[in-house]
């Protein structure tokens, strides 16, 4: 019996429409999809990220997706739904894109779900797909080794510009200085795409970081809040309820770990599958190389961060010690043994307050986020984690209300330090 390909029933991205179609793209990383475009719009594409974030966002989502689907799977139909009931794009020139890990949750389905969601609607709207794990290659994005590597410096450029503005905005000695610093960034970045001068990390990344360094702050102590947990409410601000704001309105420094940490982790679980369970050996040792290689630029930024008198990032090495104490580097379903290393990681250098962002009903990260929390408390007594499950249906009330709780705990601590 011949098997049916589903996918012939959807309308799939052809060549030609490189220079007829407006892609879309989901807001998922605010500082680094909006490199994500330039470097898109350099290679001929037409490219928009979706600011649309309203409650109508959420309600188009429960729609057309069962709501014990993953929630960043529900914000991400809702936005492109809300955005293709909006009149602003021609429907027939108009194509979606989502990236997808390939990882072992639901998050390797958003692809079918989406496609099933919209075409219900929108018959005529291709959906593309950004992976690097073979899902679905005839819907994927056509990725040339330029490409690659210009989205590779969208990582590292963007990690720079987000961490640099999460540890000078609480202490701006005028207001709207860093959101200048942060625009003057991108605009900086954006002109090395433009010009192909981008490969330069080491002057471009000390440039940023001069940027913001010569921001005049006050010299005033703020609490520290780590925010680790699943990818999407991680970063998004439509899928955590603006949780870096909430933070910044009530005092406090949230840090939010690069996003080249989780390109880091998932090279590592090709290097880890080869060495523990004896897969693609040369696979695995092909990988290796490439994770010395970002590793070692990693450690180089670091170092531009101390030289200018603020905190770096985490070092990957470092984040890998922090994990052995925990949970075994074996363990990669969702975002594995990254969310516990992170804590550990955030407490030693000295953010003992933590927001574990997680979508309700995401196993993966549940079992490897709040399943750590006891065996982290056991290393760190003091540690101070809050689990918040994003959902339609939670209330923000009830999740602000909760870190409250844990922000009025760090400061008890504070104050009898």
């Amino acid at each position: 019996m011949n098997q049916i390909d589903y996918t012939d029933t959807y309308p799939k991205w052809r060549k030609e429409m490189k220079s007829t179609h407006k892609i879309l793209i989901p807001d998922m990383l605010p500082y680094h999809f909006a490199l994500f475009e330039v470097a898109l719009k350099q290679e001929g594409y037409t490219v928009e990220t979706l600011k649309n974030t309203s409650r109508t966002v959420i309600d188009e989502g429960l729609k057309h997706v069962h709501n014990d689907t993953c929630y960043p799977c529900l914000c991400v139909v809702g936005q492109y739904i809300d955005a293709l009931k909006s009149g602003k794009y021609d429907l027939d020139k108009t194509a979606l894109l989502i990236t997808q890990t390939g990882g072992g949750c639901r998050a390797s389905n958003y692809l079918a779900l989406t496609r099933k969601a919209i075409h219900s609607e929108f018959p005529n709207v291709p959906l593309l797909s950004l992976n690097f794990s073979g899902l679905e290659k005839d819907s994927s994005l056509p990725m040339s080794p330029r490409l690659l590597m210009k989205l590779a410096f969208c990582v590292v450029y963007g990690d720079t510009i987000m961490w640099c503005y999460n540890q000078i905005k609480p202490y701006e000695a005028v207001d709207g200085q860093t959101d200048k610093a942060r625009d003057e960034a991108v605009k900086l970045v954006s002109e090395r795409f433009r010009t192909g001068k981008y490969k330069n990390y080491k002057k471009i990344n000390k440039q940023i970081i001069d940027i913001f360094a010569a921001i005049e702050r006050k010299k005033i102590d703020k609490i520290k809040v780590g925010i680790v947990g699943e990818i999407y409410v991680k970063y998004s601000a439509l899928g955590n309820n603006n949780l870096e704001k909430m933070l910044l309105s009530e005092g406090c420094e949230p840090i939010v770990p690069t996003l080249l940490d989780f390109v880091l982790y998932t090279v590592l679980a090709k290097v880890n599958d080869a060495r523990m369970y004896g897969t693609n050996k040369f696979g695995g040792w092909v990988y290796k190389i490439v994770y010395n290689k970002l590793h070692k630029m990693q450690l180089k930024i670091n170092q531009m961060f101390i030289d200018a008198s603020l905190t770096p990032p985490h070092d990957m090495d470092h984040l890998r010690k922090c994990a052995d104490e925990v949970i075994n580097q074996g363990v990669k379903m969702g975002e594995g043994w990254l969310i516990p290393a992170e804590m550990a990681a955030l407490y030693e250098s000295g953010v003992p307050n933590i927001v574990c962002a997680q979508p309700f009903g995401c196993l993966p990260n549940h079992i490897v986020g709040k399943g750590t929390i006891r065996t982290l408390k056991k290393l760190h007594p003091d540690i101070n984690i809050v689990a918040i499950d994003y959902d339609p249906s939670a209330s923000s009330v009830n999740q602000e209300n909760r870190i409250k709780l844990m922000l009025s705990a760090a400061r008890e601590v504070d104050i009898s330090a």
